[in-house]
């Protein structure tokens, strides 16, 4: 079984991803998805970063893009078109005028720069031998609280990404994670099981399952996305995602629409 619906896949403007939406459409029909949505990285609120988002001059573009294949494809498949945007403290005024600037069915927050350095990114992983890894994450479930309770936000995305090149803390982060899954629920974001984890060197997906059994016993809501950054990952290991959460003991998961939970959907 796999859910019904990818929420977490990007295209080409974000400048590391590839295949037209059209590409994406396709596999997810081919795969059996009821559902998709599209969610590129907003442009940064701090200043230009082309590799890794879009730029204020391609928003345009990418909303005419989606809206394209989704009205192409209206009888076959459900699409969502969302936003990707980073969380970076002192520019909520300026993200939030981005995310709003169009109807967008959901909002993905999250966190890649602690200090202004992008932990997850590989052509700066030689910086983590700079850092405390403890400190790092305390930092990042700082940042991910502050990022839910700005409420720019409907899901947060891969919340536990610093793990993305197998650097684990050395200490017993348990009560950092459980302060975060308050504030989630309390500020009523879901998180979602992002699989791009396993085409990552850490070889797990986000967040892990201890993780999310804290995410669950704590209520807070779930979603699905692959992360795709080309069309072949559209809904890849959707299979162990549904494993996972069962794991923790969800059973059901949420659909949005207009920035508003659309329905929830049980498995």
């Amino acid at each position: 079984m796999i859910p019904y619906g990818d929420y977490h896949m990007h295209t080409p403007l974000c400048g590391h991803a590839t295949g037209t939406p059209e590409e994406y459409v396709k596999q997810a029909l081919k795969i059996g998805l009821k559902e998709i949505g599209f969610s590129d990285h907003a442009p940064m609120a701090h200043k230009p970063m082309p590799d890794i988002t879009m730029s204020f001059e391609d928003l345009p573009k990418y909303n005419a893009m989606i809206e394209d294949v989704r009205k192409r494809y209206a009888s076959q498949i459900s699409i969502k078109i969302a936003l990707e945007s980073d969380f970076l403290p002192g520019y909520e005024s300026k993200t939030k005028s981005i995310i709003n600037s169009y109807p967008y069915d959901y909002i993905i927050g999250s966190v890649h720069f602690i200090d202004d350095w992008a932990f997850d990114n590989p052509d700066t992983r030689e910086y983590w031998k700079k850092y405390d890894v403890n400190e790092v994450y305390r930092k990042y479930y700082a940042l991910l609280r502050q990022s839910a309770q700005t409420r720019l936000f409907q899901i947060i995305g891969h919340c536990d990404l610093p793990k993305k090149f197998g650097t684990r803390p050395t200490v017993d982060l348990t009560d950092e994670i459980k302060a975060t899954a308050r504030v989630f629920k309390d500020t009523g974001v879901a998180i979602e099981i992002n699989t791009a984890g396993l085409r990552k060197p850490v070889a797990e997906m986000y967040p892990s399952l201890h993780c999310l059994k804290i995410y669950r016993e704590a209520g807070v809501p779930l979603t699905f996305g692959s992360d795709a950054h080309d069309p072949l990952d559209v809904g890849k290991d959707f299979d162990k995602a549904v494993d996972l959460a069962k794991s923790a003991g969800y059973s059901e998961y949420l659909i949005f629409k207009n920035k508003q939970i659309e329905k929830t959907v049980a498995f």
